[in-house]
């Protein structure tokens, strides 16, 4: 039993305790009690006594590419003036086609420890490696299993290479999938596919039809920049999303990466189809894609989550620019409110991941939790501790981090991964795949 006292208890976006407690029995949270009174019910239990700090559930990443650690600093040889050029010319030849397993390892361990020291208790990942070995997603999984972080693991699937490499990438994720029932309690699996301008009607088709014999869901890269939009009106007469709805491929079980340039119709039917969908707002800065729609999509009942795309894993820098951009592309500072964008962080997350218990700090719930020590400049109310949270909030908070129970990061400490070895490894890892 164990008893975690705090300041600030965020339950949800809409609910949050003042003085109160959480009170957790093996991975599962029992109750939340008052701290004047948890200690008489529990005399027995362990206490942490956070009473001048923020709890709350911790942060989910709905889609990132852990591999991308490897780009940061690169040295790119060609030049590129477009997201089209960016893909066939840089990042398919040079970063892509040359992921192995070495830098799978490598990356995993590298990308899990910035996650977790920014608050992040769980993601879905997507690598991109279709010259990748055989069992390379397995082995990504007991690695993050022992770690202790919850993921959705992936291989991205496509006929950019050919058919039959598109089919060997969907069987790794259909291998991974089986393990994740059979093995580990953290792990799961989604079959994944790329987009409609690498992959054709009959294999997005096969895709669906692996995902429903599995049971599994399914995510792809939807309508990041126009070069999508305009491939599927040349090719198809169709946008992207009614090419999809066309081809009968969009349901509930469908998790949707991006949606930059997704028009008002194609909203209503993401809705209609009740289509997960994943907003990245650094990486779509990055690559030029534009800016999605996400306040349309939220207006529309979207439950929109977010993702950092694995161009830059501090999960409080995602916020902010979730919470800042779309006030100047609208024009107004009503849209986005840092409430919206904490529930985007915590409960859509879970809700795109197909997580049922975690998101929100509730009875039955794991217990998926992160204290966040008051460094703020200026007092912390219940009228403004999402705004502080999500406009002024740092890393550098993160006091510890709780996954299933079992702390993660305690007192500013990691506790199941050496960052210092790991960061050698990857320096020298890193310096190897540069040699192109």
């Amino acid at each position: 039993m164990l008893i975690v006292k705090s300041k600030y208890l965020i339950s949800s976006a809409e609910d949050i305790y003042i003085d109160h407690s959480l009170v957790v029995r093996g991975e599962n949270i029992l109750e939340i009690l008052p701290n004047s009174e948890v200690e008489m019910k529990y005399p027995k239990a362990k206490i942490i006594d956070k009473t001048n700090s923020i709890l709350m559930p911790g942060f989910i990443n709905a889609h990132m590419h852990q591999y991308g650690v490897l780009s940061r600093g690169i040295p790119a040889n060609v030049e590129f003036k477009d997201f089209e050029g960016f893909l066939w010319d840089y990042w398919w030849p040079f970063i892509e086609n040359r992921i192995g397993l070495k830098e799978v390892k490598a990356t995993t361990k590298a990308s899990a420890i910035e996650l977790i020291k920014s608050g992040v208790i769980g993601f879905c990942d997507t690598l991109e490696a279709p010259n990748t070995e055989e069992g390379t997603l397995i082995e990504q999984g007991k690695i993050l299993e022992d770690i202790g972080m919850k993921a959705v693991l992936s291989l991205e699937s496509c006929e950019r290479i050919s058919y039959e490499n598109g089919v060997k990438c969907l069987d790794e994720n259909s291998r991974l999938i089986e393990w994740s029932r059979k093995k580990s309690k953290l792990i799961r699996g989604i079959i994944c596919t790329h987009t409609t301008f690498t992959c054709s009607d009959k294999f997005l088709k096969l895709a669906q039809n692996k995902a429903k014999e599995l049971k599994a869901p399914w995510q792809f890269h939807l309508s990041e920049s126009i070069y999508e939009v305009d491939h599927c009106l040349k090719n198809y007469g169709k946008l992207p999303v009614k090419y999809l709805e066309h081809l009968g491929l969009l349901d509930k079980d469908v998790l949707a990466s991006q949606c930059v340039k997704v028009k008002e119709e194609e909203i209503k039917i993401l809705k209609e189809r009740d289509v997960k969908v994943v907003h990245m707002p650094l990486s779509n800065c990055e690559v030029g894609g534009g800016f999605a729609p996400i306040p349309d999509l939220l207006d529309a009942g979207v439950e929109v989550a977010l993702g950092t795309d694995g161009y830059i894993n501090d999960f409080f820098a995602v916020m902010k620019s979730a919470f800042l951009l779309h006030k100047a592309v609208k024009e107004d500072a009503s849209v986005m409110s840092a409430s919206i964008v904490f529930k985007m962080a915590t409960e859509y997350g879970a809700k795109a991941l197909g997580w049922k218990n975690t998101g929100k700090l509730v009875s039955g719930n794991k217990a998926d939790f992160i204290i966040m020590e008051n460094n703020f400049k200026t007092p912390v109310t219940l009228d403004n501790i999402f705004d502080q949270i999500v406009v002024q909030g740092e890393k550098e908070f993160i006091d510890s981090v709780y996954i299933n129970g079992r702390p993660i990061l305690e007192d500013g400490e990691l506790k199941t991964i050496d960052k210092k070895q790991i960061s050698k490894e990857m320096k020298n890892v890193a310096e190897e795949f540069w040699k192109f």
